[in-house]
């Protein structure tokens, strides 16, 4: 990480199961990750897919009644890569950073998550 650090909002670690899909490329299909860390306006998660800082993004995550609500509940954000690094050790991998714009929440649809 540089010595400059652009988040505002406090991040809290959560792994969150996520789907993401880059909105100006219909031919990358739709991902799976798992989110690493979260806050208001932004998350970070590890993937191998190709993105590039400024890549629109939609991103679904599936957020766990264990999280403080009664029931699991999607989340559907619209945002943008604001950082891409290389992970050490481990080839091909990249942290991402992306800032959520907008979002919308959902109750959680069960079958759309099985694998």
């Amino acid at each position: 990480m540089s010595s400059i650090d652009r988040r505002n909002d406090p991040r809290v670690n959560a792994c969150v199961p996520m789907r993401f899909r880059v909105l100006d490329n219909p031919e990358m299909s739709e991902q799976k990750a798992e989110s690493q860390n979260m806050s208001q306006h932004g998350l970070y998660f590890v993937t191998t897919a190709p993105l590039q800082i400024g890549m629109p993004m939609e991103l679904t995550l599936r957020i766990p009644h264990d999280l403080g609500q009664r029931v699991s509940s999607e989340v559907v954000c619209i945002g943008r890569v604001v950082r891409v690094h290389p992970i050490d050790n481990r080839e091909g991998m990249l942290g991402i950073g992306i800032r959520i714009e907008r979002f919308d929440t959902k109750v959680q649809a069960q079958e759309r998550w099985a694998s």
